[in-house]
């Protein structure tokens, strides 16, 4: 367990494990709701038995990272953590990899002068339309009226696999999970900043070798056609097709999405 301490209200959770002398670093950069847990256990073991490495690290307003509370958590300030944090690391042979809004908030970086071997984007792309605006709204009230639990009940039937529920439904539909939280609690504030995110980014800027992952279970932001769209955009693109996950590619098949990462870094190697 590692600190990046920005001054006393602040502090950045990370855990960094170096890779070989010709290793890359994966960089996994979370989604708003979620941790480092989503990249620990096969995908870093697997990282390292090929002589990578990994950085793992947690937003502020996530677990063991500390915030201000009269800070608002929107997306440059998110991006510029990561940009601080790496520049303080200084990781080798870096890919960036970003699930959900995470991959864009990586992408960001590389706007910013972050300089990297390869970008992975987990069902990342899509368009800013009505119907997005709306599930983030919900969500946003839904979080406030009950935690991330009820977010969590509500939607991973239309956003993941029926194995992956299968895995969840002893632990999930409990009513003593709902407990609101309040405008000052870390994944509201994340939430909220989450409306600053610019879903109108210009992908054809990303000029690095690019996997984007896309899980069809994920019914809630898959929109095939905005991606198909969007993808022709990026100039050095694989395009990976996950019919057996849905939008938690990592946490839903961690050895499937292990295996394709790792493919990825071998064919920029």
């Amino acid at each position: 367990m590692s600190i990046l301490k920005l001054d006393n209200n602040n502090e950045i959770y990370y855990e960094y494990e170096e890779p070989t002398e010709d290793g890359y670093t994966c960089v996994f950069v979370n989604a708003l709701t979620g941790d480092t847990s989503a990249w620990k256990g096969l995908i870093s073991e697997n990282l390292i038995k090929n002589n990578d490495g990994y950085l793992v690290y947690n937003f502020r307003g996530q677990a063991k990272s500390k915030f201000d509370v009269k800070l608002n958590l929107d997306s440059n300030l998110i991006v510029s953590d990561l940009i601080q944090l790496i520049n303080q690391i200084k990781p080798k042979n870096i890919i960036l990899v970003g699930l959900s809004i995470g991959g864009l908030y990586a992408a960001m970086t590389l706007e910013k002068g972050i300089e990297a071997k390869g970008l992975v984007l987990i069902n990342t792309l899509r368009k800013p339309s009505e119907r997005l605006n709306w599930i983030n709204n919900a969500m946003v009230n839904a979080v406030k009226l009950a935690g991330t639990p009820l977010i969590l009940d509500m939607v991973m039937p239309v956003m993941a696999s029926p194995k992956f529920l299968d895995q969840l439904k002893d632990t999930s539909l409990k009513y003593e999970n709902y407990l609101g939280l309040d405008d000052f609690n870390g994944i509201s504030k994340l939430m909220h900043g989450g409306f600053t995110a610019n879903w109108n980014f210009d992908w054809s800027k990303i000029d690095i070798p690019t996997m984007v992952m896309t899980g069809h279970y994920d019914k809630v932001f898959r929109i095939p056609e905005d991606i198909n769209e969007l993808i022709q955009k990026i100039n050095n693109v694989r395009r990976i097709e996950v019919p057996e996950c849905g939008h938690l590619i990592p946490l839903e098949d961690p050895e499937l999405f292990s295996y394709h990462l790792n493919g990825f870094i071998k064919s920029i190697k």
